[in-house]
């Protein structure tokens, strides 16, 4: 995983040719950086615990106390609501279980959009309206004209040479063909040799890369794991913040330093509380910025070489988080990160607030990377991990379900 990250790191030698034009964004002076570790090192823990010396710990907000409020931030809603925990299969009346499907909420925009394709299979013909039908239905919906093409140009041939005559077999194999975008689902991938998984999330701005953070936290909290943040986007003082406070929410330490330090620096520190703490996982932030690719690249660069000093393999997972509303744009940014930086999966969020969730098969087809999780909702346990079958299954059922 290290290899396939570090080869991402190094694969265009070109952009150290850029750094001249780009010195209006680069970084602070290493010089700067290490005063910042020595002196402003802060991070937000439970006070239960002790930390090396150089890491302070501030307490961590009471169970009954009011929260700072956060600034309007494209990246995190104003205000959340109370978490609803609920399990996969939820025990209904004479004892069964019924299967809840993460995504039946979520793709609600999406679906009735596909209501007039789906419409067009119960009607039972196959005929001109059908293949029309279908084809407006997924381009509109962010399938994307060429793997539209191609599914309608399959389907077409599958009619021809098994010989269906029902409108409703079309949709069997529509579903099928969607799968097979898809492919399978893929857990995290955690440490084998190490006590600690390392997860790097990288991400523009305003994708909805700090929320995640906090919702992959407590996912992984009720998985049994002990969690622990580095605020590693040292570029935007509210980052910083905001991942502190979403620490506080979810009850999870924070490791950060002051605005402009250097982000190794800040990973060195994580590691070091991690283990001081006994934490099983780590999550970083990064700086999330196209526009100055040459920084954001040695910024990972420093990441990496901090990272496989204390393990090979690390980072385990770099997970790329796109917004769904963005559409084909959304595609446009994840092929930039793939080009430079070796990811290993996709999170995809904001879906519940867009028709176009056809951007997932996109995505899944065009960048040959893995969905993880999608983000189904604004409250903190709003986070699933991705499963084709329930995807595809919510995207055509009448309920979702």
């Amino acid at each position: 995983m290290f290899n396939r990250f570090k080869q991402g790191l190094f694969r265009r030698k070109s952009d150290e040719e850029a750094a001249e034009e780009n010195q209006s964004h680069e970084l602070p002076q290493e010089q700067e950086a290490v005063q910042v570790v020595d002196t402003a090192a802060s991070i937000a823990l439970p006070p239960e615990t002790a930390l090396p010396r150089q890491v302070s710990e501030t307490p961590t907000v009471p169970p009954q106390a009011a929260l700072p409020p956060l600034a309007p931030s494209p990246d995190e809603p104003e205000e959340w609501e109370d978490e609803e925990e609920f399990d996969e299969e939820e025990p209904a009346r004479g004892g069964f279980h019924l299967f809840r499907n993460p995504f039946s909420q979520s793709l609600s925009r999406t679906r009735q959009m596909f209501g007039k394709v789906s419409e067009a299979f119960q009607r039972g013909q196959i005929d001109d309206q059908l293949w029309d039908d279908l084809e407006e239905t997924l381009i509109t919906a962010d399938v994307g004209v060429a793997i539209t093409e191609r599914l309608i140009t399959t389907l077409k041939e599958r009619v021809e040479y098994v010989g269906l005559k029902d409108a409703r077999d079309v949709r069997d194999a529509l579903e099928e063909e969607l799968l097979i975008l898809l492919g399978d689902k893929e857990p995290l991938t955690f440490a084998k040799d190490n006590a600690l998984t390392v997860i790097l999330v990288v991400g523009v701005n305003g994708v909805g890369k700090t929320t995640t953070i906090a919702k992959l936290s407590q996912y992984l909290k009720k998985k049994g794991h002990r969690v622990i943040l580095a605020a590693g986007d040292t570029f935007r003082a509210a980052a910083i913040d905001q991942l502190k406070i979403w620490g506080e929410r979810v009850k999870v330490p924070v490791v950060s330093h002051q605005h402009g330090a250097d982000p190794g620096a800040v990973v060195f520190d994580a590691l070091e509380a991690a283990e001081n703490r006994h934490c099983d996982v780590l999550i970083i932030d990064t700086a999330g910025r196209l526009h100055t690719k040459y920084n954001l690249m040695e910024e990972l660069k420093k990441i990496a070489k901090v990272l496989g000093k204390k393990d090979a393999e690390a980072p385990h997972e770099v997970l790329l988080v796109v917004d769904a509303t963005t559409g084909q744009n959304a595609l446009i940014q994840a092929k930039q990160f793939v080009g430079d930086v070796g990811l290993t999966g996709l999170v995809l969020t904001k879906l519940d607030g867009t028709a176009r969730g056809g951007i997932v098969f996109s995505i899944s087809e065009e960048l040959g990377l893995p969905i993880k999780f999608i983000g189904t909702g604004e409250r903190v346990g709003d986070l699933a991990p991705f499963d084709p079958d329930a995807f595809v299954s919510a995207l055509f059922s009448a309920d979702g379900v």
